[in-house]
């Protein structure tokens, strides 16, 4: 019998196939609240693969396949961040469905140093990483936490996105 779900009532709706990825390869569905999945990964480049795939199967899930490569590479690069600043040992992935046609992509870990922008070198290998979020992402930030940060990006379908502009004063 599939495990019950109250932060995704419509989860019954969904293909089975997918739920039972995201829970084979280790994710956790948020308890409370809106849909999300979590998952807690070594910090380490090795982990932007479970990282995509947990992505991709909530987005699929969801059915938000549209947003699949825009949410799947923000969270590649959002990890790559955490292991090249954070010195930290493990992360937090997150996906979550705030809202309709809108899809957040986390990685939580335990420095408090906030994320910047840079400009790299035309020649430079890095430093790329978060002009690529700001580029793909509606919007993101970094929340600092008692234990550290979470760093955000939330991407939208063109429906959502055109919603939204037009609520904006």
């Amino acid at each position: 019998m599939p495990l019950h779900h109250p932060a995704d009532p419509a989860r019954s709706n969904r293909p089975p196939f997918i739920l039972s990825a995201l829970e084979a390869h280790g994710a956790l569905p948020s308890p409370t609240g809106r849909p999300a999945y979590t998952q807690t990964l070594p910090c380490a480049p090795e982990s932007a693969r479970r990282a995509r795939l947990l992505v991709s199967a909530a987005c699929t899930a969801w059915e938000l396949a549209g947003l699949v490569d825009s949410a799947t590479l923000i969270v590649s690069e959002l990890l790559a961040n955490s292991v090249e600043h954070s010195g930290s040992r493990l992360v937090r992935v997150v996906v979550s469905h705030p809202e309709h046609g809108r899809v957040r992509v986390a990685v939580a870990d335990n420095s408090r140093t906030q994320p910047t922008p840079r400009t790299a070198p035309d020649n430079a290998e890095d430093g790329r990483g978060l002009a690529v979020v700001q580029a793909l992402a509606d919007r993101w930030g970094t929340d600092v936490r008692r234990w550290g940060k979470l760093v955000w990006a939330e991407c939208a379908t063109a429906e959502r996105a055109t919603k939204d502009k037009v609520r904006e004063p």
